[in-house]
């Protein structure tokens, strides 16, 4: 005796969708296979390109050029080379050009300033010109940077000071911190335009530490 034709259509529809549903199955087990293989392969790309990410980003942000001059002229001035870098940061970005007061190169020498640098360090054939020279203008700047230490006592925040806002008005706002009974600090700084240069050679040189502590000679 024959089964019944709703029962034979039933059987027909039950194993169509399991076929349907086995192959359902097979199709998202491989959208998942695709979909790890992906990003398994975004993550290759990513660690194999993280380098020069990094490098791009620390550019635009943080660049650093010259670091062996840096380094030698830090060793011989016998100052943190993140602050050279810092300073030089806060002045150009590494970009070297001359402002419109005409102070020049990288570190933003005043003509003037140089031309007293030259006599005290006794050189004899220096010319303003030579300040476009990366590796004289940094020479120069650091050189200056060590003067200003040693004039106010190894005093960071008053030399970073006077280097942006002039020795005259920072030997004024030190002694009236003294005349205050406090040591001089940020608030005592009446140039808002100076106060925001000493907060960022500070945190540069914080970042450049912890950045580049290969290329400014830390390890």
């Amino acid at each position: 005796m024959s089964p019944p034709a709703a029962t034979v259509s039933q059987r027909r529809r039950d194993s169509a969708r399991r076929v349907h549903g086995r192959r359902r199955a097979a199709a998202r087990r491989r959208r998942l296979l695709l979909w790890g293989a992906g990003i398994g392969a975004l993550i290759v790309l990513v660690i194999v390109a993280m380098p020069d990410v990094r490098k791009a980003y620390n550019d635009l942000t943080l660049p650093l050029q010259y670091q062996d001059i840096i380094r030698q002229n830090a060793a011989a001035d016998h100052l943190d080379p993140a602050l050279i870098a810092a300073v030089i940061d806060a002045e150009t970005k590494f970009i070297p050009r001359t402002s419109s007061t005409g102070a020049e190169g990288l570190m933003q020498i005043e003509p003037a300033t140089a031309q007293f640098l030259a006599r005290r360090s006794g050189a004899t054939t220096f010319h303003v010109s030579d300040l476009g020279t990366p590796a004289v203008n940094i020479a120069y700047g650091t050189y200056y940077l060590r003067f200003l230490l040693n004039e106010y006592g190894g005093n960071v925040m008053e030399a970073v000071a006077a280097y942006n806002g002039g020795e005259t008005n920072v030997t004024r706002w030190a002694a009236e911190a003294r005349a205050d009974g406090h040591v001089f600090g940020l608030s005592d700084i009446e140039f808002p335009e100076t106060r925001a240069y000493v907060e960022k050679v500070f945190s540069g040189q914080q970042d450049y530490r912890r950045t580049y502590p290969t290329e400014l000679g830390y390890r």
